[in-house]
């Protein structure tokens, strides 16, 4: 087990190989909040401070549209005070660590977009790392995939503007 210090040592040792934006470790934490659907606050197990991640390769629905409250209750079911290992890489435009999160062996992405809560995200027409997984949701008519209404993210972060700005 790494003492606080040398765990401080070894992340500015990787972030400075790496540069500002990637962040390329490993860590089990404890999740402390969960904001909604594909963002949480996890503390490290060893200490220090907690980090806002957001779930890499899923997209969840803005808290305040449809579906919204309910990913944001799944996911806070899920993980909300439990251990996790967060794999992270990289940070996006809002400063949050892009992260893989696993607990008890689960990967929590693969298990919101397999349940309905959640799409894979793809960019820019690269298939998302859970689209095989949003195909049998989506034959399934799981969660959101059984509304006809639902609406990706960012389409209505287009058409409705973000949540936060209302």
């Amino acid at each position: 087990m790494l003492n606080l210090t040398t765990l401080h040592l070894r992340r500015l040792l990787v972030l400075s190989w790496c540069g500002w934006g990637c962040v390329a470790w490993a860590w089990p934490g404890v999740v402390t909040h969960v904001s909604d659907g594909d963002t949480v606050w996890v503390q490290p197990l060893q200490g220090g401070e907690v980090y806002k991640l957001r779930l890499q390769g899923i997209d969840a629905p803005e808290i305040c549209q449809p579906w919204g409250p309910q990913a944001r209750a799944a996911l806070h079911a899920l993980l909300q005070g439990q251990v996790v290992e967060v794999q992270g890489r990289y940070r996006d435009t809002y400063g949050r660590l892009l992260a893989q999160l696993s607990r008890q062996g689960i990967d929590v992405g693969a298990w919101m977009v397999g349940q309905g809560y959640a799409w894979s995200y793809s960019y820019q027409h690269r298939a998302g790392m859970y689209d095989a997984l949003q195909v049998m949701a989506q034959s399934q008519h799981l969660g959101l995939f059984a509304d006809a209404q639902a609406m990706q993210p960012r389409w209505f972060r287009k058409r409705f503007g973000s949540c936060h700005t209302r």
